[in-house]
Protein backbone atom coordinates (compact mmCIF):
# COMPACT_ATOMS: atom_id res chain seq x y z
CA UNK A 1 0.00 0.00 0.00
CA UNK A 2 1.25 3.27 -0.85
CA UNK A 3 3.12 5.40 2.22
CA UNK A 4 3.08 9.07 0.17
CA UNK A 5 -0.17 10.35 -0.53
CA UNK A 6 -1.26 13.80 -2.17
CA UNK A 7 -2.27 16.56 0.69
CA UNK A 8 -5.46 17.21 1.56
CA UNK A 9 -5.53 20.67 -0.73
CA UNK A 10 -4.52 18.70 -3.44
CA UNK A 11 -7.61 16.44 -3.29
CA UNK A 12 -9.83 18.67 -2.64
CA UNK A 13 -8.57 20.62 -5.98
CA UNK A 14 -8.90 17.07 -8.12
CA UNK A 15 -12.31 16.61 -6.50
CA UNK A 16 -13.56 19.99 -7.08
CA UNK A 17 -11.75 19.47 -10.80
CA UNK A 18 -10.10 22.55 -10.52
CA UNK A 19 -6.03 21.28 -10.89
CA UNK A 20 -4.55 21.52 -14.09
CA UNK A 21 -4.85 18.16 -16.23
CA UNK A 22 -1.40 16.57 -15.95
CA UNK A 23 -1.80 17.08 -12.45
CA UNK A 24 -5.09 15.83 -12.23
CA UNK A 25 -4.38 12.34 -14.03
CA UNK A 26 -0.84 12.38 -11.70
CA UNK A 27 -3.55 12.35 -8.70
CA UNK A 28 -5.84 9.72 -10.35
CA UNK A 29 -3.19 7.32 -10.84
CA UNK A 30 -2.21 7.31 -7.10
CA UNK A 31 -6.21 6.68 -6.11
CA UNK A 32 -5.72 3.42 -8.59
CA UNK A 33 -3.19 2.36 -5.62
CA UNK A 34 -4.94 3.88 -2.22
CA UNK A 35 -7.74 3.21 -1.55
CA UNK A 36 -7.54 5.34 1.70
CA UNK A 37 -7.24 8.81 -0.78
CA UNK A 38 -10.13 7.15 -3.40
CA UNK A 39 -12.79 7.35 -0.27
CA UNK A 40 -11.48 10.81 1.20
CA UNK A 41 -11.63 12.03 -3.02
CA UNK A 42 -15.40 10.52 -3.42
CA UNK A 43 -16.33 12.06 0.36
CA UNK A 44 -15.11 15.41 -0.78
CA UNK A 45 -16.99 15.30 -4.33
CA UNK A 46 -20.07 14.62 -2.43
CA UNK A 47 -19.39 17.80 0.09
CA UNK A 48 -19.77 19.89 -2.95
CA UNK A 49 -21.67 18.21 -4.59
CA UNK A 50 -24.37 19.10 -1.78
CA UNK A 51 -23.11 22.72 -1.67
CA UNK A 52 -23.29 22.89 -5.74
CA UNK A 53 -27.40 21.21 -5.24
CA UNK A 54 -27.66 24.48 -2.28
CA UNK A 55 -26.44 27.40 -4.56
CA UNK A 56 -28.56 29.68 -5.64
CA UNK A 57 -29.24 29.31 -9.61
CA UNK A 58 -27.92 31.97 -11.48
CA UNK A 59 -29.32 32.86 -15.00
CA UNK A 60 -26.99 32.42 -17.96
CA UNK A 61 -27.12 34.13 -21.50
CA UNK A 62 -28.50 32.01 -24.22
CA UNK A 63 -24.98 32.35 -26.04
CA UNK A 64 -22.94 30.80 -22.70
CA UNK A 65 -26.35 27.79 -22.66
CA UNK A 66 -25.19 27.35 -26.57
CA UNK A 67 -21.34 26.81 -26.63
CA UNK A 68 -22.00 24.03 -23.40
CA UNK A 69 -24.89 22.68 -25.06
CA UNK A 70 -22.42 22.50 -28.25
CA UNK A 71 -19.37 20.50 -25.67
CA UNK A 72 -21.60 17.54 -25.25
CA UNK A 73 -20.70 16.76 -29.23
CA UNK A 74 -17.35 16.61 -28.67
CA UNK A 75 -14.99 14.11 -28.16
CA UNK A 76 -14.62 12.69 -24.26
CA UNK A 77 -11.88 13.75 -22.64
CA UNK A 78 -9.20 11.47 -21.43
CA UNK A 79 -10.52 9.03 -19.34
CA UNK A 80 -9.35 7.95 -15.51
CA UNK A 81 -10.48 4.95 -14.64
CA UNK A 82 -8.49 1.52 -13.96
CA UNK A 83 -6.43 -0.62 -16.84
CA UNK A 84 -3.64 -2.57 -17.87
CA UNK A 85 -0.82 -1.54 -19.62
CA UNK A 86 0.92 -4.45 -21.08
CA UNK A 87 4.76 -4.52 -18.79
CA UNK A 88 3.15 -2.91 -15.90
CA UNK A 89 1.24 -3.92 -12.97
CA UNK A 90 -1.78 -5.86 -13.44
CA UNK A 91 -4.68 -3.47 -13.19
CA UNK A 92 -3.26 -1.06 -11.42
CA UNK A 93 -2.48 1.16 -14.90
CA UNK A 94 -4.99 3.88 -15.34
CA UNK A 95 -6.99 4.10 -18.59
CA UNK A 96 -5.75 7.51 -19.85
CA UNK A 97 -1.94 6.53 -19.44
CA UNK A 98 -2.90 3.53 -21.88
CA UNK A 99 -3.99 5.91 -24.49
CA UNK A 100 -1.51 7.93 -24.17
CA UNK A 101 1.00 5.38 -24.39
CA UNK A 102 -0.80 3.56 -27.32
CA UNK A 103 0.99 0.48 -26.75
CA UNK A 104 3.40 -1.05 -23.85
CA UNK A 105 6.28 0.73 -21.94
CA UNK A 106 8.61 -1.62 -24.40
CA UNK A 107 6.84 0.54 -27.51
CA UNK A 108 7.29 3.88 -26.32
CA UNK A 109 10.31 6.73 -28.19
CA UNK A 110 12.57 6.55 -24.94
CA UNK A 111 15.49 9.61 -24.79
CA UNK A 112 18.08 8.24 -23.10
CA UNK A 113 19.95 10.92 -21.28
CA UNK A 114 22.35 8.87 -18.93
CA UNK A 115 23.45 5.20 -18.41
CA UNK A 116 20.71 4.80 -16.50
CA UNK A 117 18.17 7.19 -17.08
CA UNK A 118 15.92 6.91 -20.34
CA UNK A 119 12.24 9.48 -20.19
CA UNK A 120 9.25 9.68 -22.73
CA UNK A 121 7.16 12.71 -22.82
CA UNK A 122 3.73 12.34 -23.41
CA UNK A 123 0.88 14.84 -24.41
CA UNK A 124 -1.89 15.51 -22.31
CA UNK A 125 -3.11 18.34 -23.75
CA UNK A 126 -2.44 20.53 -20.83
CA UNK A 127 -0.22 23.46 -21.95
CA UNK A 128 1.49 24.71 -18.64
CA UNK A 129 2.55 21.09 -17.66
CA UNK A 130 5.21 18.17 -18.85
CA UNK A 131 4.11 15.47 -18.28
CA UNK A 132 6.84 12.11 -18.74
CA UNK A 133 7.73 8.48 -17.66
CA UNK A 134 11.26 8.03 -16.31
CA UNK A 135 12.86 4.80 -16.36
CA UNK A 136 15.82 4.31 -14.19
CA UNK A 137 17.52 0.84 -14.92
CA UNK A 138 17.92 -0.97 -11.08
CA UNK A 139 20.60 0.74 -9.42
CA UNK A 140 20.38 3.92 -11.11
CA UNK A 141 20.69 7.21 -9.86
CA UNK A 142 19.57 10.74 -11.57
CA UNK A 143 22.11 13.72 -11.13
CA UNK A 144 21.14 15.56 -8.27
CA UNK A 145 19.00 18.75 -9.02
CA UNK A 146 16.73 20.58 -7.66
CA UNK A 147 13.53 22.23 -9.06
CA UNK A 148 12.64 25.66 -10.74
CA UNK A 149 9.25 24.75 -10.33
CA UNK A 150 7.06 22.21 -8.53
CA UNK A 151 7.70 18.50 -9.17
CA UNK A 152 4.91 15.53 -9.19
CA UNK A 153 6.44 12.29 -8.88
CA UNK A 154 4.55 8.78 -9.29
CA UNK A 155 5.51 5.84 -8.48
CA UNK A 156 4.49 2.82 -11.22
CA UNK A 157 7.00 -0.13 -11.21
CA UNK A 158 9.74 -0.54 -8.96
CA UNK A 159 10.80 1.96 -6.72
CA UNK A 160 13.76 4.61 -5.22
CA UNK A 161 15.03 6.19 -2.73
CA UNK A 162 16.78 9.70 -1.93
CA UNK A 163 17.80 11.24 1.33
CA UNK A 164 14.39 12.09 2.78
CA UNK A 165 13.35 8.07 2.10
CA UNK A 166 12.43 5.29 0.39
CA UNK A 167 9.40 5.17 -2.19
CA UNK A 168 7.42 2.19 -4.09
CA UNK A 169 4.70 1.49 -6.05
CA UNK A 170 1.63 4.08 -5.83
CA UNK A 171 3.79 6.65 -3.94
CA UNK A 172 3.10 10.36 -4.76
CA UNK A 173 5.62 12.87 -4.41
CA UNK A 174 5.40 16.90 -4.63
CA UNK A 175 8.25 18.17 -4.82
CA UNK A 176 8.37 22.34 -4.64
CA UNK A 177 10.67 25.02 -5.70
CA UNK A 178 14.66 24.87 -4.67
CA UNK A 179 14.11 21.42 -3.68
CA UNK A 180 17.01 19.46 -4.24
CA UNK A 181 17.52 15.69 -4.46
CA UNK A 182 18.85 12.63 -6.29
CA UNK A 183 16.84 10.06 -6.42
CA UNK A 184 18.46 5.71 -6.94
CA UNK A 185 15.99 3.00 -8.06
CA UNK A 186 15.97 0.12 -6.06
CA UNK A 187 19.08 -2.51 -6.64
CA UNK A 188 16.28 -5.21 -7.45
CA UNK A 189 14.69 -3.77 -10.41
CA UNK A 190 14.11 -0.96 -12.59
CA UNK A 191 11.60 2.02 -12.01
CA UNK A 192 9.26 3.48 -13.79
CA UNK A 193 7.47 6.49 -12.74
CA UNK A 194 5.45 9.47 -13.42
CA UNK A 195 7.15 13.32 -13.49
CA UNK A 196 5.04 16.17 -13.75
CA UNK A 197 6.83 19.66 -13.75
CA UNK A 198 5.52 22.96 -14.49
CA UNK A 199 9.06 24.23 -14.52
CA UNK A 200 12.38 22.59 -15.83
CA UNK A 201 14.82 21.17 -13.29
CA UNK A 202 18.20 22.31 -12.81
CA UNK A 203 21.02 19.60 -12.66
CA UNK A 204 23.31 20.77 -9.92
CA UNK A 205 26.65 18.98 -9.69
CA UNK A 206 29.33 19.81 -12.03
CA UNK A 207 29.19 16.97 -14.25
CA UNK A 208 25.65 17.58 -15.21
CA UNK A 209 25.46 21.45 -15.33
CA UNK A 210 26.40 21.86 -19.14
CA UNK A 211 22.84 20.04 -19.99
CA UNK A 212 21.05 22.81 -17.94
CA UNK A 213 20.53 25.39 -21.02
CA UNK A 214 19.25 22.69 -23.11
CA UNK A 215 16.39 21.85 -20.46
CA UNK A 216 12.92 23.30 -21.44
CA UNK A 217 9.32 22.45 -20.21
CA UNK A 218 7.94 19.96 -23.14
CA UNK A 219 3.94 20.88 -21.81
CA UNK A 220 0.91 20.34 -23.80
Amino acid sequence: MAKYHPDLDFLTEYAAGTLPLAQSACVAAHLNYCPECRRLATSLQEVGAAMFERATPEPVSEALLNTVLARLDEEPPLSYGAGQVAGAPAGRTPAFLQRLMDGDFADLAWKHITRTLSICYLRTGDPGHEFALYHIKAGGRIPQHDHRGSEITLVLQGGFSDADGDYHEGDFLLRRKDEVHAPTALQSEDCICIGVLDAPLRFTGWKHRWMNPFLHLRAG
